[in-house]
C-alpha cells in the first residue's frame, strides 16, 4: 500500500478535472482524506451520492481548514476571488495549487492572497474531455498526460517537488516552466485550436446554402472533430481567452498570416506550396502519435464512455 503523499486533499470545484483528481488520488492512495466543496448545492449532493469524497462542505473556508494540499478547480476568471476567500484559512505549510489553462493571470490574481507560510504552486494538467461535472471525471484521465507546474520565483523547491510527485503518482508526466512561457505554449497547442473550432462550427451554423441537416449528416468529413472541441464549457473558455489575451492574439496573428499564404496558393493553383505545407504538418501529427499523446485507432482511440 502506498504511503499517502498528503494527509488531506481539498478540492474546490469537483467538475471534470476536480472529480478526476479525487478519483485518481483515491485509486492511487495519494492522500488519506478527500474534502470537496462547490458553490452549487446540486453538485455537492452529487459528490455525496457518487461517494468520491470523504467529506463535502458547504463553504470553501470549511473545505480548506487543516488541508495540506488545496487544489482550486474553478474557471480561471474566479480563481482570484476564491484565493482571497480561502487565504486566511489555509494551514501553514500547505500547498495551494490550481488546474487553470492560463498561468500568468493565475499568478497575478491568486498570488497576492496567499499567506507566506503557504506554498503557492500553480499547475495545469493538460488533459480533459468536452464533458463537465462530477459525473464526467474518471481516475485514468491523467495517465500519460502532461501536468505543467509554474511556480512563481522564490517558491520552495521541496513544495514544488512534492506536488510533482503527487501528479506523477496520478499517472502524469510533469514539466516545470515559467507562467509566461506556459501561456505562449498553450496559446498555440490549445487556445487557438479551440478558437478555430468555435469559429468553424459557428460559420457552418450561419450558412444559408448548406442546411443544418446536411452539416450534421456529413460531419464525418472533419467537422465532427471540430464540434467535439467546440462542445467544451463556454464559461471556462470565455475566461481563458480573456486571461490569455496577449498569447492568443500573438498566435492568432501568425495563424492569419499562414491562412493568407494558403489562400494565395489556392488562388494561384500553387500545388507545390500546398503539398509542402500539408507534408510538414503531417509530420507533426506523426510526432504526436510517437510521443503517446494520441493513437491511430478508429475514432482516435477515444473511449466512447468518456470522450465521444
Amino acid at each position: 500500500m502506498t504511503t499517502p503523499l498528503f494527509d488531506t486533499l481539498a478540492i474546490i470545484g469537483p467538475g471534470l478535472i476536480g472529480s478526476s483528481i479525487m478519483r485518481a488520488a483515491r485509486a492511487k492512495g495519494a492522500v488519506r482524506k478527500i474534502v470537496a466543496t462547490s458553490r452549487s448545492p446540486e453538485t455537492r449532493k452529487r459528490v455525496v451520492d457518487l461517494g468520491i469524497a470523504d467529506e463535502v462542505t458547504e463553504t470553501n473556508e470549511e473545505a480548506v481548514k487543516g488541508a495540506d494540499l488545496v487544489i482550486v478547480c474553478v474557471p480561471v476568471g474566479v480563481c482570484g476571488e476564491v484565493a482571497k476567500e480561502i487565504g486566511p484559512h489555509l494551514a501553514p505549510g500547505a500547498i495551494l495549487s490550481d488546474v487553470g489553462s492560463v498561468k500568468g493571470s493565475i499568478v497575478r490574481d491568486m498570488g497576492p492572497h496567499v499567506p507566506k507560510p503557504v506554498h503557492f504552486v500553480p499547475a495545469h494538467p493538460v488533459a480533459g474531455t468536452e464533458h463537465s461535472g462530477p459525473d464526467a471525471g474518471f481516475a485514468e484521465l491523467f495517465e500519460n498526460r502532461w501536468c505543467i507546474l509554474t511556480p512563481p520565483e522564490g517558491t520552495d523547491k521541496g513544495a514544488v517537488e512534492r506536488l510533482a510527485s503527487f501528479w506523477r503518482l496520478l499517472g502524469a508526466n510533469v514539466e516545470t516552466m515559467t507562467p509566461e512561457h506556459h501561456d505562449l505554449v498553450l496559446a498555440i497547442t490549445s487556445h487557438l485550436p479551440h478558437l478555430i473550432a468555435y469559429t468553424i462550427v459557428g460559420t457552418a451554423d450561419e450558412l444559408q446554402t448548406v442546411t443544418r441537416s446536411e452539416v450534421l449528416k456529413f460531419s464525418a468529413g472533419g467537422f465532427r472533430d471540430f464540434t467535439r472541441i467546440a462542445a467544451s464549457d463556454p464559461v471556462m473558455w470565455r475566461d481563458i481567452f480573456l486571461a490569455n489575451k496577449d498569447g492568443v492574439l500573438e498566435m492568432l496573428g501568425r495563424f492569419n498570416e499562414d491562412i493568407a499564404a494558403l489562400t494565395k496558393a489556392i488562388r494561384k493553383g500553387d500545388g507545390a506550396a500546398l503539398y509542402d505545407h500539408f507534408a510538414r504538418t503531417r509530420a507533426i501529427r506523426r510526432g504526436i502519435i510517437e510521443l503517446g499523446q494520441d493513437t491511430e485507432a478508429a475514432d482516435f482511440g477515444r473511449p466512447h464512455g468518456h470522450e465521444d
